[in-house]
């Protein structure tokens, strides 16, 4: 465990305010472990058994409590699987697989086969976002629906926030929250509880390095299923700009929203979501 983590107690202090959070899930949920060729990986099935299938994939650093405030409206008409990416701060194997190959791919594939679904709709967030772009790339037969929120993979990747967020540390003065609230362009006093569980997740968690793979313009142009895309114009992480411009220009079926003062951090898009999964 402690291999994505920087020490074992890190990672056990993780695990038990996962577990605790868990305790707060708003509706009744199915714990499900799922085997898979990267290691166990865990899922929280909501909604009623006979409902059309919804896959939701969180971003680095996170885990199915990303979507605490969107489950229950979701739930009402889908059977929706909250799944923890592997290799992060959740309730799957540590396993990293490689970017740059089918690897990724292949790990949901083996998920999907896990959980009886054959085809669904994708909800991604930031990696989760890249995972289900990279999916629907690689399996088109196998999304109906694309929805992702500050994803990876169509804007450049950005990285001069991480100098800005590092030298406070290298000047003494460390603060975590801060270093939380530049990422996620997240401010104000309500929402210090969610830069709080941030700063604390990455007190002890090592996250991925390496650059996410950019689809390249056919890739996007053979994306044939409703796709919708929603990102902040300040995102610190990724070009929003550049990822607005190259959907627009190339996806057959695109929606896109770029959210004005809004940084990586996506929140209150729940019944936007909803409405495009119900009319698409």
């Amino acid at each position: 465990m402690s291999t994505i983590y920087k020490s074992d107690s890190g990672a056990n202090e993780i695990q038990r305010r996962y577990r605790e959070n868990l305790r707060s899930w708003p509706v009744p949920a199915q714990q499900l472990r799922v085997p898979t060729r990267e290691g166990e990986t865990f899922v929280l099935a909501c909604g009623p058994r006979d409902a059309p299938p919804l896959v939701l994939l969180h971003g680095s650093g996170a885990n199915s409590t990303t979507w605490m405030g969107d489950i229950a409206s979701w739930a009402q008409d889908f059977r929706t699987y909250s799944v923890d990416l592997v290799g992060e701060p959740g309730g799957s194997a540590p396993s990293r697989p490689v970017l740059k190959s089918e690897a990724v791919a292949l790990w949901l594939d083996d998920v999907l086969a896990g959980l009886g679904i054959s085809n669904t709709r994708l909800v991604g967030m930031s990696l989760g976002g890249w995972t289900a772009l990279d999916y629907a790339v690689r399996r088109p037969e196998r999304v109906r629906e694309l929805v992702l929120l500050c994803p990876g993979g169509i804007g450049k990747q950005r990285f001069g926030w991480m100098f800005k967020a590092l030298l406070p540390r290298l000047l003494g003065r460390n603060d975590p929250r801060a270093s939380a609230r530049l990422v996620t362009g997240l401010d104000g006093p309500e929402l210090e509880p969610i830069l709080e569980e941030i700063a604390l997740t990455f007190d002890h968690f090592k996250p991925r390095t390496e650059r996410l793979p950019i689809v390249t313009d056919a890739q996007l142009r053979a994306l044939t299923m409703p796709v919708l895309v929603i990102a902040g114009a300040d995102d610190v992480m990724f070009d929003s700009a550049e990822t607005d411009r190259r959907v627009r220009q190339f996806v057959p079926d695109a929606t896109v929203h770029l959210l004005p003062n809004v940084g990586h951090a996506i929140l209150g898009q729940t019944d936007v979501i909803l409405k495009f999964l119900q009319d698409s």
